[in-house]
């Protein structure tokens, strides 16, 4: 049987992480790839990595390089490239230059892997979606963003932390865009199948959800830098779904069309993931304030995109 091909696009503090988790979870051989100025950084990267095999008990191959020759034949690739957001820096700066970064990466992906599935974890992560999707010309189908999955990730953990259980009894739903935009559905959410609004009293579960929605601030308070663990973990739940075809339902930025009435974005939904990528988005029902929520965050989203859009077209 073929194995697996992941690549990981970005060999900073995500795109490192991402290449151990699947190396660790044996999902096929890793390529991390970063431009020709991290060359030697990225091939020490990669031999690091490797060197754990033997200890850790996994075996693939691992590569780092600047080729994106590398990357063929890959089914799934993982796009970090990007920069954070600076001090000082305007979201429409950040936008201007992550959309001529993540473009010019999903071209050259599109060039050698045809036929992958592309998680972008870049931001402003629901309009570099949308870029990566423009810039590659694959289906809607393979092309997905990864926040909903470190959204859950969050929440659920905050939630584990003020009930004293285990965060694998706590099953959770979270839709919208990445952070602040993101639509909370306390209704979804339980432990063991016990509603989360019998555990936990109405004032402090807004209180965990006001805290999931600023996760990333937080750490960056705590660290001076952006997370890299939890969100290369949720990129690479991802990636195991298609490649081994599990048709998880995860929480993903996945286009929506009629769905949900978007009109066409890339918006935070449940989407079943199996190896044809994003092989079904989920509508669930949601009662007036659900609604209303979920359509001002699709509104921010829309916002996000035509800043994109207009520097995709200059």
């Amino acid at each position: 049987m073929k194995r697996a091909k992941i690549t990981v696009i970005g060999a900073g503090n995500v795109g490192a992480s991402c290449a151990f988790w699947a190396a660790a979870k044996e999902l096929g051989d890793v390529v991390l790839i970063d431009i020709p100025d991290f060359a030697d950084k990225t091939a020490g990267k990669a031999l690091d990595l490797a060197q754990c095999g033997p200890i850790e008990r996994f075996d693939c191959k691992i590569t780092g390089t600047s080729d994106y020759d590398a990357a063929s034949g890959s089914d799934v690739v993982i796009v970090t490239a990007g920069i954070p957001r600076k001090p000082g820096m305007s979201r429409d700066d950040l936008i201007q230059t992550n959309v001529k970064i993540v473009g010019s990466v999903s071209e050259k992906i599109a060039s050698v892997a045809p036929e992958a599935v592309l998680i972008v974890v870049s931001n402003p992560l629901d309009a570099m979606v949308y870029t990566a999707w423009k810039k590659s010309g694959f289906s809607t189908k393979r092309v997905v963003g990864q926040a909903g999955c470190l959204d859950i990730a969050r929440y659920r953990t905050f939630i584990a932390m003020e009930l004293g259980c285990s965060v694998e009894d706590i099953s959770a739903l979270l839709m919208g865009g990445h952070g602040d935009d993101m639509v909370p559905l306390p209704r979804y959410t339980s432990v063991s199948g016990i509603p989360i609004t019998q555990l936990i009293p109405a004032d402090r579960l807004t209180a965990i959800i006001d805290r999931a929605k600023v996760g990333g601030g937080e750490l960056v308070k705590l660290m001076g830098t952006s997370a890299y663990y939890a969100p290369a973990a949720g990129s690479v739940q991802m990636a195991e779904a298609i490649v081994k075809d599990k048709k998880r339902i995860l929480p993903c930025a996945g286009y929506c069309d009629k769905e949900y009435g978007v009109g066409g974005f890339f918006v935070g939904v449940p989407c079943v993931l199996g190896a044809d990528g994003v092989e079904k988005i989920i509508e669930v029902e949601l009662d007036a304030n659900e609604r209303k929520m979920l359509d001002t965050s699709v509104e921010h989203v829309k916002e996000l995109v035509g800043v994109a859009d207009g520097f995709l077209n200059s």
